[in-house]
């Protein structure tokens, strides 16, 4: 279980619109079969060239590989053009358990 810090807004401080997001969304559907999106969250960072960045960013939650999440985090870069972004296993202890499994 992965969580990813997915940008609210450019680093002009626009909102991205909800169908850019949803494109997101649909790829990481792709990808996972799933995806738990929260609240918007305020973040501070500096670049390794010392410049602050505040931006508001999503917690994602994924349950997917290594190799999985490192395919998100390219498209994330990519699709919302940002100089970094950031993912964290949470755990690789997961279990998923759907109704008609239940004895």
């Amino acid at each position: 279980m992965w969580i990813i810090l997915v940008p609210h807004s450019d680093n002009n401080g626009k909102k991205f619109p909800i169908e850019h997001h949803w494109k997101w969304d649909s790829f990481v559907k792709e990808i996972t079969g799933g995806l738990t999106i929260h609240r918007v969250a305020k973040g501070e960072w500096i670049n390794p060239f010392g410049e602050l960045y505040k931006d508001k960013m999503i917690p994602v939650h994924v349950s997917c590989t290594e190799e999985e999440i490192h395919k998100i985090i390219d498209f994330t870069i990519k699709h919302y053009d940002q100089e970094a972004v950031t993912a964290y296993a949470i755990s690789d202890y997961v279990i998923i358990k759907h109704k008609n499994e239940i004895v």
